[in-house]
């Protein structure tokens, strides 16, 4: 893609100089571990992109591992959607791609040791009461059971064990400090029954570690020297470098940076989820979904949001963005790629006859687009029975000059309505008048060989800038969220391809989407409204949706 900003990456990467503590040129190995639970989000594309351009910055490297021990969510559909968003996102990890299911054996062998040692023990309290006394600091009544039992139980949680029937009843749990002012610190769990399958090593295990036990670990074994995650996990690093210290194991420096928050935006895995399944959007690449996918397809580009992400610099500041701030980046990026292009609303569309004007269709060229050339040219064509908006249609007044855009100055010589509210407009093509300071400005079409256009505009599905506490989520959201407009363009539009960025003129940027046959065979084109930063819409033009 053409790049159009001043945005100078080496620049951005100044920011980030001296901030690793003890970084060393070509020595700094950094991760990205997402649950293969769900698609990426916003969020997740920060800390990745994140994680990939640290690595850049001092030459390192940037592994890439699923942390795949969450065995009721996990799907091999999401582990390929997940590859497919680093590809598009341009992220390129160090080495094969790595599991935390590679080394189920190893942190079994972990825990053991920490059993051994008297730092883990196994509990059968309900979940309910565990959270309950964890909450309060209070023990529960196996903490201080032996070791030697303690080891018995595990090994029956991993591999069925006649002697203990309920040992699917128990969950190993670190021994720490009950009185902790930190909850984390609380006996949090380190491991878990789930007799379901796994998707990578189906039956084989039975107990799986948690994310706060086998994190440390595989970061360590894995040679990782700065996990570099968001600062809404600050209260795991006490616990992070607890199991790091009694285990033995390497050290591993933690940096954090400020989580991602948009407004209307909510990130939840299961909110989403519960969209998708419901059917109330039309799958995770749907526009309004903030994940890779959706945001993507809605027109923001990988550049813009590269650029974006990286001028967040190492701030741990976390605030509540508005979404303009990178739609107007993407701006930047989109503007110079796209042709400008003319539809109007099909269904209101009102008939313009210049009495003068050519008895057959003639066609003349103009620049694709105004400040590329490379572009090129394409063809206009215009005869005596044109097409205009209604929006501007209905502005206009007997005897006006009004200015048919690229063409030149019109009078108008009548305006007729019929009952239906329809109008049609009368008018002389004025050759010699070239005053185009203070006319009304007018898109039209030549009405032949017509385009059929849909225009599609989405809207947030979050009211609120966030999600409300003690509020039922269905009354937070917006009623109607997607909004289509069939439009008749020019001929060339049948032309354009899917992914292509296009601006349609007093109308604002598009994305072509779909490209398909109506029930006559003639070519459909559906286009994505791609905001641009600004408030308000371009021009009279209706919007159904502000321009955010």
């Amino acid at each position: 893609m053409q790049k159009s900003t001043n945005f100078d990456i080496e620049k951005e990467y100044q920011k980030y100089k001296n901030v690793l503590k003890g970084a060393k040129k070509g020595e700094v190995v950094t991760r990205f571990p997402p649950e293969p639970s769900g698609y990426l989000h916003i969020g997740h594309a920060k800390a990745v992109l994140i994680n990939y351009h640290y690595s850049k910055i001092y030459e390192g490297k940037m592994i890439f591992r699923f942390d795949d021990t969450n065995v009721e969510k996990e799907k091999e559909e999401y582990v390929q959607s997940i590859i497919d968003d680093l590809k598009t996102l341009g992220v390129q990890w160090t080495g094969e791609i790595t599991h935390t299911s590679d080394y189920f054996d190893y942190l079994i062998e972990k825990a053991e040791e920490l059993i051994k040692k008297g730092l883990a023990y196994c509990d059968n309290t309900p979940q309910e009461i565990m959270r309950d006394e964890r909450f309060k600091c209070i023990e529960s009544k196996n903490r201080n059971t032996p070791p030697e039992e303690n080891l018995k139980i595990f090994r029956a949680m991993c591999k069925t064990n006649a002697d203990i029937h309920d040992a699917d009843n128990y969950c190993l749990r670190g021994k720490i400090d009950m009185k902790s002012k930190n909850g984390a610190m609380r006996d949090p769990v380190f491991y878990r029954v789930n007799t379901k399958e796994h998707h990578r090593t189906g039956t084989k295990y039975r107990c799986y570690p948690t994310y706060d036990f086998c994190c440390p670990l595989v970061d360590s074994i894995e040679g990782v020297t700065h996990a570099m995650r968001t600062n809404e996990y600050s209260d795991r690093i006490e616990q992070y470098s607890w199991v790091i210290k009694n285990c033995d194991v390497r050290p591993v420096q933690i940096w954090e940076f400020s989580r991602l928050n948009f407004a209307h935006t909510f990130l939840s895995k299961r909110k989403l989820t519960e969209f998708v399944l419901s059917g109330k959007v039309d799958g995770w690449d749907d526009p309004r979904f903030p994940t890779v996918k959706g945001i993507l397809r809605k027109g923001l580009t990988v550049e813009a949001l590269t650029e974006f992400m990286l001028m967040q610099g190492p701030s741990k500041n976390t605030n509540l963005m508005e979404w303009d701030k990178i739609w107007a980046i993407n701006k930047q990026f989109i503007d110079p790629i796209s042709g400008r292009y003319t539809a109007i609303a099909a269904k209101t569309a009102c008939k313009a006859i210049v009495v003068n004007g050519p008895e057959t269709e003639e066609s003349f060229e103009v620049a694709l687009h105004p400040k590329n050339a490379e572009m090129g040219n394409k063809q206009i064509f215009k005869s005596k029975d044109l097409l205009i908006e209604y929006d501007d249609a209905k502005l206009l007044k007997v005897d006006q000059i009004v200015t048919f855009m690229k063409w030149g100055n019109m009078k108008v010589l009548d305006i007729q309505e019929n009952q239906e509210g329809t109008l049609k407009l009368l008018l002389e093509y004025l050759p010699d008048n070239k005053d185009f300071k203070n006319t009304i400005k007018v898109n039209w079409l030549a009405n032949s060989q017509l385009t059929q256009v849909l225009l599609v505009e989405y809207d947030h599905l979050l009211k609120n800038d966030k999600v409300l506490e003690n509020v039922p989520f269905e009354e937070q959201l917006n009623e109607t969220t997607k909004y289509v407009t069939d439009a008749i363009g020019e001929p060339l539009l049948k032309n354009l391809i899917k992914g292509q960025y296009i601006q349609l003129e007093r109308r604002g940027y598009f994305k072509v989407d779909k490209i398909h046959d109506n029930q006559n065979g003639d070519k459909v084109i559906e286009i994505i409204f791609v905001p641009d930063g600004k408030s308000k819409g371009m021009s009279t033009i209706s919007k159904n949706v502000a321009n955010r």
